[in-house]
């Protein structure tokens, strides 16, 4: 007889690190929409922004704010085009039906960002879509209570509603933008970034990340502290594969489906890795001196460095920052791991983060002394 366990199912690492090409191409599509307000992102996206056309800057946000839910895959894609044609071949009702599941797992606005991704362990509430689809008064209230005021865009929203009520009509928007973002913007630059991101995969798959927690791997391969508040959501989820991207900057994104969580991370070689990748070295090194080369956050870090912890209405008042921009500021250095950030009655605080400051002259030093 034999073994009874002879076969077995495979074990799946509750983390892993993919090119994730379909995830990849989304993730550049939504830096475009928000390239006007964060500093620090890779020149591409800027100049990506500043070639298209008002119109089909305009279709961008539609497609991937207003219908955002509709277009995040379920599972791994061998290429943006595989995932598009899947999209097409769909059902429209289907993709329509995912934006209302999606906002069916939200329950009210919350304060904390990552709160206002869908959770499927939370338990869903019920929506009658006809009725939310009667009324675009209706369905923008309902979204009200969803979402804060100021994550919302109520022309876009209005206008993602008349597709919302059109399936057809939407699926051919998602689609046809796609087609035409790829073959026209995204295609070249993804064949001269996807050494790179194949580089920063091998990298991370040479390092053993199996004693530590999921929490643990994302602060490692984001390299800087995160917020408590994001432990209960890696570690409530079945599977996190990292994704590494060379326009994101300093920044971390995600999507997020079913159990599987898709995080999107500067890609870089990480310390203990033996690969030579001199072209992510520069990369990343971009990433950093952007961060120190404008005079406002100099003087930030300087003021944090000399005062110790300070609130962010203390930094806007002491340099005479507008709200708006102190925060921009602040999410570049936060991001890029120069001020470490935490909830201080009820405000955020932000203290100098010295290791940081001393692993960029180091990095510095061995790209250009071999040091």
């Amino acid at each position: 007889m034999p073994d009874p366990d002879f076969i077995v199912a495979p074990v799946i690492s509750p983390t892993s690190f993919a090119v994730e090409p379909a995830h990849s191409a989304l993730h550049s599509l939504l830096l475009l929409v928000v390239a006007d307000e964060l500093s620090g992102l890779d020149e591409w996206v800027h100049r990506t922004v500043a070639a298209l056309t008002p119109e089909r800057r305009h279709k961008n946000r539609l497609v991937m704010n207003g219908l955002y839910f509709a277009t995040v895959p379920d599972r791994s894609w061998p290429s943006f085009s595989a995932y598009i044609d899947h999209l097409a071949a769909l059902d429209p009702t289907v993709l329509r039906d995912r934006v209302f599941n999606a906002y069916a797992q939200i329950h009210q606005a919350e304060e904390c960002e990552h709160c206002y991704k869908p959770d499927p362990m939370r338990e869903q509430t019920s929506i009658d879509v006809p009725a939310l689809l009667g009324s675009v008064d209706r369905f923008l209230e309902f979204l009200k209570e969803r979402f804060s005021l100021d994550k919302l865009d109520l022309e876009i929203e209005s206008e993602a509603y008349e597709y919302l009520k059109d399936p057809p009509a939407m699926q051919s928007l998602i689609v046809s933008h796609f087609r035409n973002m790829w073959d026209e913007v995204l295609s070249s630059e993804w064949e001269r970034v996807a050494p790179m991101l194949r580089a920063s995969v091998s990298a991370f798959r040479q390092l053993d990340f199996g004693a530590i927690s999921k929490f643990e791997v994302a602060k490692r391969v984001l390299r800087h502290e995160i917020g408590q508040e994001w432990e209960p959501m890696f570690e409530e989820i079945g599977q996190v594969i990292f994704v590494p991207s060379t326009h994101t900057g300093p920044y971390a994104g995600k999507f997020r489906s079913g159990d599987t969580l898709w995080v999107i991370f500067g890609a870089h070689v990480p310390e203990g890795a033996q690969i030579h990748a001199p072209d992510l070295s520069r990369a990343e090194i971009l990433v950093r001196l952007n961060a120190l080369a404008d005079d406002t956050r100099l003087r930030i870090l300087k003021l944090a460095s000399e005062d110790g912890e300070q609130r962010s209405q203390d930094i806007m008042a002491r340099l005479e920052l507008s709200q708006s921009a102190a925060s921009r500021h602040l999410k570049q250095l936060s991001a890029t791991g120069y001020l470490n950030e935490r909830r201080c009655a009820g405000a955020k605080c932000f203290t100098l983060n010295p290791t940081r400051v001393e692993d960029t002259l180091r990095a510095i030093s061995l790209f250009l002394l071999k040091e």
